[in-house]
């Protein structure tokens, strides 16, 4: 799962008023909304009493005689009951008691889903679960997870006593059966206490529904191919969501085996994470006829990787060391060969983290489809893994994008999970990053490995180090590793999938990896996943198993234990940075904040990092040092007079920090650039632009003395290095602003001195072979800025070539215009064009149903320069059918332009009234953020508040 993003914005206080005056009446609108939600809305167990199964599902083949359905038994099943008063128990706990340890289920579930049906909102499955448990304490009641599901049936059999033919040999009495919401449980009270040591066996009967708009539990995709709608289910049980499909023992760290049994149409195929075992048929109570699939037993694991799907899909498949490899998707996609390139890199890549690990894989095959709406996710069950298909299938016009190598770093991150989380599951989610971490930082090895022409560095950095350090800091960010565990709220536990378990996680390892060495953390990880395999591992197993190594050699000395290193930085939120004095040699660490100003430095943070200082001086590689306290000199790190003489901190950016220099350091920094930019790589001119731009935005160091660094880049020809330039000094903010200020003139001047050199190679490329960028990563992720960049800064050229390739599409549509600009060359051949260019944008807008190609296309029309064009489409924007615009979409692109901002505000203004009858008050808010965008004067402000449609 990827980690979510975030944004914020600013408005004025008139805006913030009318925002407040809209507030009771989207208030009064969600509460009618609530009302009317549809009839297969999840329901308490108590809204759900009394609901029976319509069609009884027969045993297990497997397991016939020793589980008799609870339904068939003499006693009436018990009826589930609500329990509105409870008295203080286990039930209010945050985790489930350790009375019960379930070793084994049994589990069938049967969701009615079939061809060509009319499909209502919501879908039924029914189920049954036996789950084999050994009592750790004497206990007459039975606490499991169970959410949205109606228990019809439930019995204890035990103790069992498998030396015997009928492996039960007595009932306990099951008295009533209760929930408890807001902790998920379901309660059984037993008539008599189960006994320490005995093995039990809970037989539950169950229902629930399987619903289109979540990706939770169970749940529907519905589909076009072939030309024909079509349906799947699909299963999503990570973190917390198995009890939405079946009662169980919902924690990590309770992992059991599975035998799994699928009851479905015999037109689908039935996949579950182990091999098929057999198939028989079966007739419901109204004579339709359903196919029994049942799977062979699963290795233990933790609830949260069962995995199941229905569907009427193809595949492509490929053996590797006598194991199965078949990719699902969709039959227009297999027959379009879009699955054969991930399907020839999995193979390769489970042979080289099993060699790498000495560790196979456990299971007998592997399938892995890919789902029209997973919502741009990945999930790594074992034996069955689930990809949103836009992160598995390549189309033949992704060859000239960033794709392929997308594809090859989630199924490596995917593949890597079945060794971290899998294999080895951490103990309790406050140690996700275990999991995700790893796998987060094994995909770029894997992917580096078959691809060694790859920058791995820079692509760490764009990839990972970028977005997290713009997201961590001291005051407000969470440590990787939390030492708090009385969580399980399903929303607790979501939020910890973000990018500091990823990235930040990834981060660490690259760290660890960096100041031992590949061959000594690559044994400790070995060493590590052979002590807990098929069980659970915390961090402090971890760091153990690291220390075993450390202690086994004595090349690699560190300033102390592994675990005091590593806690520093995994218990800790933000990071620090390391601030050098070339002149004293003196370093210190501080930590760093977003606007740092004195105060924030005496109220938080009086720990200190253990940091490893990898280090070049004059191009030449230092040995390690340690920075282990707040401050301490390295007198090797002075530098002389000599303008030769310069150093950086960091080598490859390993270390998960910022670095400072005093002015004499990045006076030399600057110098050097100046005299000889190819003297320092790639990766640390990319790592000095980035710390500057961020410590000086941040009250650490002047905006001078990041600008400094700049004035060599007429010598600059990396594009992830202007890149970097570029995302810094052409900002959202500078685009839409700077035409009211003095700036945009001075830092065209600036910029368009220094572009030429990088422009001209990339722009030849452009003209004359677009495919040579097929597998330049970082120019695929930094083009577009370049090019857009370029344009805006009124370069002739770019201008010329985007007005140049948009005529060249309008007279020949089916040549599309490269990926990699067209949002661009949409955009300026409509700034340069006229209404004819515009009038055949709209056409092709029309004629497109990506919504993702729609909101590209709003921004390009959004572009031109007339004023009167903009009016018409915003007028476009409420008179159309409802379905052909989002108009909120359509005014705040407007409104965002240099053009339509003042035009946008107007439209507003004179049509407040017929926008807000048409869409309706929760489309208000939005509306009102974009008119107070687009306020810059005390005249608009009151033309605003006199306005009687804003009252």
């Amino acid at each position: 799962m990827g980690p979510p993003s975030s944004s914020g914005f600013y408005v004025s206080r008139t805006v913030a008023l009318v925002v407040a005056a809209l507030a009771a009446a989207l208030l009064l609108a969600l509460t009618v909304l609530a009302s009317l939600y549809g009839h297969c809305e999840r329901v308490s167990p108590s809204e759900q009493r009394g609901r029976k199964v319509q069609d009884a599902a027969s045993p297990p083949p497997h397991s016939q005689e020793a589980t008799p359905d609870p339904r068939n038994a003499q006693e009436p099943a018990v009826t589930t009951t609500w329990k509105d008063w409870r008295p203080p128990g286990p039930w209010d706990q945050q985790r489930l008691p350790s009375w019960l340890v379930p070793l084994h289920y049994d589990l069938e579930l049967w969701p009615r889903l079939r061809p060509g049906q009319l499909l209502a909102r919501c879908l039924n499955f029914t189920g049954r679960v036996n789950i084999t448990v050994r009592c750790a304490v004497a206990t007459a009641r039975v606490l499991l997870h169970s959410l949205f599901l109606d228990l019809d049936a439930a019995e204890v059999h035990g103790p069992l006593n498998f030396a015997t033919a009928n492996a039960t040999v007595g009932r306990v009495p099951v008295d009533s059966v209760w929930f408890v919401l807001d902790t998920e449980y379901a309660v059984l009270e037993l008539g008599e206490a189960l006994q320490p040591g005995g093995l039990y066996e809970l037989q539950l009967c169950f229902s629930g529904p399987v619903l289109p708009d979540t990706r939770e539990g169970l749940f529907l995709n519905v589909y076009t191919d072939q030309g024909e709608r079509r349906a799947l289910i699909a299963s999503h049980m990570e973190p917390t969501f198995a009890r939405n499909v079946f009662p169980c023992f919902d924690e990590p760290a309770l992992k059991a085996t599975f035998n799994i049994t699928i009851i479905h149409h015999p037109l689908y195929v039935a996949l579950s994470n182990t091999p098929q075992l057999g198939q028989s048929e079966k007739v419901d109570t109204d004579g339709n006829q359903w196919t029994v699939t049942t799977f062979h037993t699963t290795p233990p694991m933790p609830t949260y990787l069962v995995a199941l799907a229905i569907c009427d899909f193809d595949y492509v498949n490929r053996t590797e060391r006598g194991k199965e490899i078949r990719i699902w998707a969709r039959k227009d996609a297999i027959a379009n060969g879009n699955a054969d390139f991930a399907l020839n890199i999995t193979g390769p890549i489970f042979s080289f983290l099993e060699d790498l690990f000495n560790i196979s894989y456990p299971l007998p095959k592997t399938d892995i489809i890919a789902l029209p709406v997973f919502d741009e996710r990945a999930m790594e069950n074992w034996g069955l893994l689930v990809f949103d298909e836009s992160l598995l299938l390549l189309q033949p016009s992704d060859e000239l994008t960033e794709k392929k190598t997308v594809i090859s770093y989630t199924v490596s991150h995917e593949i890597g999970h079945q060794w971290f989380g899998n294999l080895v599951t951490m103990n309790w989610w406050n140690n996700i990053w275990l999991n995700e971490g790893f796998a987060s930082y094994f995909e770029f090895g894997v992917t580096n490995y078959f691809n060694p022409k790859l920058p791995g560095n820079e692509i760490f950095y764009s990839n990972f180090l970028y977005g997290v350090f713009r997201e961590d800091h001291a005051l407000v960010s969470r440590a990787v590793s939390l030492k708090v565990e009385n969580f399980t709220e399903t929303s607790e536990i979501m939020n910890l999938f973000d990018l500091f378990t990823y990235h930040k996680g990834a981060s660490m390892a690259r760290m660890l990896s960096s100041f031992l060495n590949e061959r000594l953390f690559i044994s400790a990880l070995k060493s590590y996943l052979e002590a807990f395999s098929y069980s659970n591992a915390e961090q402090d197993d971890l760091w153990r198993h690291f220390q075993m190594a450390i202690d086994d050699q004595s090349e690699i000395l560190l300033p102390a234990s592994v675990k005091s290193i590593m806690d520093s930085w995994t218990y800790q939120s933000g990071f620090p940075v390391i601030t050098l004095n070339v002149s004293t040699g003196i370093m210190k660490q501080e930590p760093f904040y977003l606007e740092k100003n004195e105060n924030q430095t005496l109220l938080t943070h009086n720990s200190t990092w253990i940091v490893p200082i990898l280090w070049m001086k004059n191009g030449i590689t230092q040995s390690l040092v340690w920075l282990d306290k707040s401050k301490k000199v390295f007198p090797e790190m002075q530098l002389s007079d000599s303008d030769n003489d310069w150093v950086i901190l960091n080598l490859n950016m390993s270390g998960y920090y910022r670095v400072n220099y005093d002015k004499l350091g990045w006076m030399k920094l600057s110098q050097q650039l100046q005299r000889d930019p190819k003297a320092i790589p790639v990766m640390h001119r990319l790592q000095l632009l980035d710390d500057a731009f961020s410590l000086s935005k941040n009250n650490y160091i002047e905006i001078e003395t990041a600008l400094d660094l700049t004035k060599y880049l007429a010598e600059e020809d990396e594009i992830i290095v202007w890149h970097e330039v570029l995302v810094n000094l052409v900002t959202r903010d500078h685009v839409s602003d700077v035409n009211n200020y003095d700036l945009y003139p001075l830092l065209k001047k600036y910029l368009l001195k220094r572009l030429s050199s990088v422009w001209n190679i990339y722009s030849t490329i452009i003209r004359e072979n677009m495919a040579a960028l097929r597998e330049n990563y970082l120019a695929l992720i930094s083009l577009e800025k370049l090019f857009g960049a370029a344009c805006w800064l009124g370069l002739e050229d770019c201008l010329q070539l985007s007005r140049q390739l948009f005529r060249e599409w309008m007279s020949h549509p089916e040549n599309e215009i490269p990926y990699l600009i067209k949002n661009v060359i949409q955009c300026y051949g409509i700034a340069l064009g006229s209404d004819e260019e515009w009038d055949f944008l709209l056409n092709f807008y029309m004629n497109t149903t990506n919504e993702d190609e729609r909101i590209h296309l709003t921004y390009a029309l959004s572009c031109s320069k007339d004023p009167w064009i903009l009016n018409r489409f915003l007028e476009y924007a409420i008179t159309t059918a409802p379905s052909t615009f989002n108009e909120t979409n359509v005014i705040e692109t407007v409104a965002a332009s240099e053009v339509g901002r003042y035009i946008a505000k107007d439209f507003l203004v004179n049509n407040w009234q017929a926008v807000s009858t048409r869409y309706g008050a929760h489309s208000l808010v939005t509306l009102v953020y974009i008119i107070g965008r687009s306020i810059s004067t005390d005249e608009q402000m009151t033309e605003i508040e006199i306005d009687p449609n804003f009252h």
